[in-house]
């Protein structure tokens, strides 16, 4: 497997780079891994990099964007905070990954069994991680359910973590007009999707 070049990557189109996404994740989970020498990448890139795409995604230990979507040193920017939300310095991330770095898409990736939802499900307070959890809030409100509103309570949380993703893509449109007017013109695209703890498997349900 070749390593993103700066020609390979101007070939490359939202929808395309969505594609590379889905293969890597059909791979990861069948455990045919591409065959790639990480030294060689690490030559290739020393120079300068050309990933196709920046991935947000939760901290959980279980979720390393590159390995579940099975790919090599320089190709994606990955973003990982609690939660799967943007702030500030986030979106300023993203708008160097697609306007300076040349990045086609934009993935926010939530997953099952979020440590963080449920806190934020249960109104966990502990220091840095109360404000934090806060940040998931418009998610819950946007969520109704028969149940417990609370972790026990399996389908909320999972509804939960899909409006999450959700939000946060709207929140990417809204707040920075950089990508934006990128998204407008078709030159990147967004996704959203959740990976499933239990099998490997990246389900996309927003797609550009």
């Amino acid at each position: 497997m070749k390593t993103q070049t700066e020609k390979s990557q101007a070939a490359l189109n939202p929808q395309k780079a969505l594609s590379l996404l889905e293969e890597g994740n059909k791979r990861f989970v069948e455990n045919l891994k591409a065959d790639r020498n990480h030294l060689d990448q690490v030559n290739e890139t020393r120079d300068g990099q050309f990933p196709f795409a920046i991935v947000l995604s939760c901290i959980d230990s279980r979720v390393p964007a590159e390995l579940i979507f099975d790919q090599g040193l320089g190709d994606i920017f990955s973003v990982r905070i609690a939660g799967n939300f943007v702030n500030e310095d986030i979106l300023g991330s993203m708008e160097f990954a697609c306007k300076v770095a040349g990045s086609k898409l934009i993935v926010v990736l939530g997953h099952t069994s979020c440590g963080a939802v449920k806190g934020a499900c249960d109104n966990v307070e502990l220091g840095n991680l109360t404000g934090m959890l806060k940040k998931l809030k418009p998610a819950m409100d946007a969520v109704s359910t028969e149940g417990e509103r609370s972790s026990k309570n399996v389908e909320f949380v999972q509804k939960v973590a899909d409006k999450n993703v959700e939000l946060t893509i709207e929140q990417i449109k809204e707040k920075s007009p950089v990508l934006k007017e990128m998204l407008d013109e078709g030159s990147i695209g967004i996704a959203g999707g959740m990976y499933d703890v239990a099998s490997g498997e990246v389900e996309f349900y927003h797609k550009p």
